[in-house]
């Protein structure tokens, strides 16, 4: 009778022992990270803040004190996330571990598109609608202001109230494309309106199409010189339908 064959290409089968030794290599591995998580060998003591001011570098130190002592091994991005994204002027971040004693913190800050003005007030808004902090001098700043009445709060590192979010979500996309003239202030309600460096008004009406309306009303300024003429309005508020009323127009 003739031996069985093993099939072409056939692994042999792992024996007990190599299984067994395998096992134990992994449990010894499991066991070592568990004891290094708890030791100090790789515990936090230099905290490598980049990007941003150095005054939001700062503020992200602080609150990350807790973390200091703590092991580089229990460092996770949760735990990091509940820490870090409330502070004021962080839009998002990144970190790394660097062993056996450095957690860098990489920032992506906040851009300030707005300024929230009510009486002698000030503060600073992001594209994400938050709140980055209080405005000390804001006569020295080129950004659209938005006037606030007294019944409106505003706290540092929340979103701005909702009826309001559409101005800061609009000049977001216009920081890299502005509008020619620019933008002097903002109007926010139920209709989003932009008073440019000129005097006109552009009439966005509610917060559809936002990109189409911007595009045609891009158009138009460039074609007539409405935005550096002064006065009347553009309203795209429907944007088959624009209507342009300029103090040129008026005056001839």
């Amino acid at each position: 009778m003739l031996p069985a064959r093993r099939g072409v290409g056939a692994l042999p089968l792992p024996s007990l022992r190599s299984v067994l030794a395998g096992l134990a290599l992994l449990l010894l591995a499991m066991g070592g990270y568990a004891v290094a998580r708890q030791t100090s060998v790789f515990a936090v003591r230099t905290l490598d803040v980049r990007g941003g001011s150095p005054a939001l570098q700062a503020r992200v130190r602080k609150a990350l004190a807790a973390e200091m002592g703590a092991s580089l091994l229990a460092v996770d991005g949760a735990g990091l996330d509940r820490l870090v994204a409330p502070v004021p002027g962080v839009r998002t971040f990144t970190y790394d571990r660097s062993f056996p004693n450095t957690l860098r913190i990489v920032l992506r800050p906040e851009q300030p598109v707005l300024i929230l003005r009510r009486a002698d007030k000030a503060y600073l808004v992001g594209t994400t609608s938050r709140v980055i902090r209080p405005l000390a001098h804001p006569r020295r700043s080129e950004l659209p202001r938005l006037w606030l009445t007294k019944k409106v709060r505003v706290r540092v590192g929340a979103l701005i109230p909702r009826a309001l979010v559409s101005a800061a979500t609009t000049l977001g996309p216009l920081r890299d494309a502005p509008l020619p003239g620019g933008i002097r202030s903002v109007r926010a309600g139920k209709e989003l309106t932009l008073v440019l460096g000129g005097g006109l008004e552009l009439r966005l009406g509610d917060g559809g199409d936002l990109q189409l309306k911007l595009t045609i009303a891009r158009r138009i300024l460039r074609a007539t010189g409405a935005a550096v003429a002064g006065g009347g309005y553009l309203d795209v508020s429907v944007p088959e339908r624009p209507v342009l009323s300029s103090k040129s127009q008026v005056e001839g």
